[in-house]
């Protein structure tokens, strides 16, 4: 329990609530003071005389400018008196599903170009691999054609061991054969 022994906060008044009676009076009391207003324009005459955000306000009835008074009208101090524009303030605008765009080409993220340009280049380094013409493609193909002179002298030296060891045999078969016609 608060201190004091109330229950509700300890600044301002109680608290009144308006019925939707009394709203509906009210509303029904401005539009009846602002078509009033906008009649007493039409017999001045010109109605560059009367208040312009008025009359803004009474023929358009679209709620970008609605927020704009809105906007206007909310500016206490020097805010009022000193018009300024920042340019960074960006007027939020909702769009229609007929106005999306969704067929246009998407903006991609950060994550998602690098991945592509990532691709992209291991692609190029395997077509230039596969022709040649990368540094480990031409240790690659020296180290192949070395490990093929080997292979060529390794399979010539077992082919001229195969003869001498054929004519070897050949040899023992002659001698065999002249030492038994002796």
């Amino acid at each position: 329990m608060p201190k004091g022994g109330r229950k509700g906060g300890h600044k301002g008044r109680a608290r009144q609530y308006t019925s939707p009676e009394e709203i509906d009076a009210q509303l029904q009391a401005e539009k009846q003071k602002a078509r009033e207003e906008e009649e007493q324009g039409e017999e001045g005459g010109d109605g560059a005389a009367g208040d312009p955000k008025k009359e803004r306000k009474s023929l358009d009835s679209d709620e970008s400018e609605d927020e704009e008074d809105d906007y206007q009208q909310k500016r206490k101090g020097v805010e009022g008196l000193i018009d300024i524009e920042n340019p960074n303030r960006v007027a939020q605008t909702t769009k229609k599903v007929t106005q999306l765009d969704l067929d246009g080409p998407k903006e991609l993220s950060r994550r998602e170009r690098e991945e592509i340009e990532k691709q992209k280049a291991k692609e190029r380094y395997m077509k230039m691999h596969l022709a040649g013409k990368t540094e480990q493609a031409k240790a690659d193909l020296a180290r192949l054609a070395i490990i093929r002179k080997q292979r060529e002298e390794a399979a010539r030296k077992k082919e001229e061991e195969r003869k001498a060891k054929d004519d070897a045999t050949l040899s023992g078969k002659r001698m065999q054969a002249l030492s038994l016609n002796k």
